[in-house]
């Protein structure tokens, strides 16, 4: 990497493809807008109240916030060009330890404490074996989440146990960090929404469950987001850090110590997985249980691949996997039968925006047929059986995934060997 590359806080690779997309907060707004627009139309014409209303998007919240911030932490790691399949294993770490730290302290920040340092501890692991020694990332990764099982395991055993209400597979009722509502706007909102007058309504639901009953612990995790873009993409630290995942031999031999890099940014990614196992046990339940995490650590990842490593597209990807699965565990048939309509229709948008683009278009058929056979089954059903509800969110990660593949990027030394020494 050239001194002028580091300057511009950039690496050259990203430099050379800036110029293809850049999101702005007009693009942005101008999204949201659409997508309630959208979500307006599909409740207005399919009755299913839940896909805008305030307790939906209240559990959207809850659910998004361990898959952000495990998506998070894979983020910080393969930013460093390190590949951390272990974000499920250092986020059972994190659910057991925060569990352990508000009870021990009676106090639910101990917990999230604890359990940012049990993920830390999971990073460190997979940092040694990565960086140190040199082991392949995935099966690093695969040891880790195995690892991180059969300790909560052990752990539970000889801790929750032994306490009252607690068991071998269960910790005892933890304390859990307060709530905070946006004061003189819950009624309001309330009444609005109960109206279910087009879009307004709409608005009202949405902004009642970002606003009401919102844990202490779930905005500390959506602050991370923009504190995470500005550390690794505003900061000298950032740049070298992100060097590191591009161009590791070029950062040595400008003088970055790589290794040192890779460690911190591993371990952040730990600690970043932990928190998402500790909101698990101490916000989106009342205590710890053995397979809390449910497979969120490997959706976090998926959001985080969907979102192009960047925060933004993270987060955004998280918030949807969070609103899949908030909409399964309310009318889960009726509300998901509704989302069919929606996906169609985004559906056949992308395959709009492929034939304009008059370079896929193989692809835009092919999109275009997913659209209609979407649209089909939503025409000839009226509900979704409840056996396939509960696998929507997996489904809307395979199904995101394999229509953002052709405008991925990952850092380009993503996953490869490094040894110091290597420049010379």
């Amino acid at each position: 990497m050239s001194a002028s590359g580091l300057k511009t806080g950039q690496p050259p690779v990203e430099r050379a493809k800036a110029g293809t997309f850049k999101l702005t907060w007009r693009l942005l707004l101008i999204g949201i807008g659409a997508l309630v627009l959208l979500l307006s139309v599909t409740r207005f014409f399919t009755g299913a109240v839940d896909l805008t209303s305030a307790g939906a998007i209240n559990a959207a919240v809850a659910l998004a916030v361990p898959i952000g911030l495990a998506g998070l932490g894979g983020l910080w790691s393969e930013r460093a060009g390190v590949v951390n399949i272990g974000l499920e294993g250092m986020m059972i770490l994190g659910t057991w330890a925060g569990a352990w730290g508000a009870i021990q302290f009676a106090n639910p920040w101990a917990g999230v404490l604890a359990g940012a340092i049990g993920g830390a501890v999971g990073g460190l692991l997979h940092a040694v074996a990565t960086v140190t020694f040199g082991v392949d990332h995935i099966i690093s990764g695969v040891a880790i989440t195995i690892l991180g099982g059969g300790i909560t395991q052990f752990l539970s055993k000889v801790t929750f146990a032994e306490m009252p209400g607690g068991g071998d597979t269960q910790s005892p009722p933890v304390p859990k960090p307060g709530v905070v509502s946006l004061p003189w706007v819950g009624e309001p909102l309330a009444d609005l929404e109960a109206q279910r007058w087009f879009l307004l309504s709409d608005l009202a639901g949405i902004l009642r469950g970002l606003t009401t009953n919102v844990s202490l612990f779930t905005i500390l995790a959506v602050a991370l987001v923009p504190l995470t873009f500005y550390v690794l993409w505003r900061t000298a630290f950032g740049l070298r850090l992100r060097s590191c995942g591009e161009r590791p031999v070029a950062a040595e031999s400008l003088g970055v110590n790589v290794y040192t890099y890779k460690y911190a940014a591993v371990v952040v990614s730990g600690a970043l997985a932990g928190l998402g196992g500790a909101f698990l046990s101490l916000v989106a339940s009342s205590a710890y249980r053995e397979g809390q995490t449910g497979g969120r650590g490997f959706i976090g990842l998926a959001a985080m691949i969907f979102g192009n490593w960047r925060p933004g597209g993270l987060a955004a990807g998280a918030a949807l996997f969070g609103y899949t699965d908030g909409l399964q565990l309310r009318r889960g048939g009726e509300s998901v039968h509704a989302l069919l309509l929606l996906v169609a229709i985004l559906i056949a948008a992308v395959a709009v925006y492929q034939l304009v683009q008059q370079k896929r278009a193989q692809a835009a058929v092919f999109t275009g047929s997913a659209a209609v056979i979407v649209f089909v089954i939503f025409a000839l059903t009226d509900s979704i059986p409840a056996q396939f509800t509960s696998v929507t969110p997996h489904i809307t990660t395979l199904l995101v995934l394999s229509l953002a593949a052709q405008r991925l990027r990952m850092p380009a030394a993503d996953g490869l060997p490094y040894r110091k020494g290597q420049a010379k």
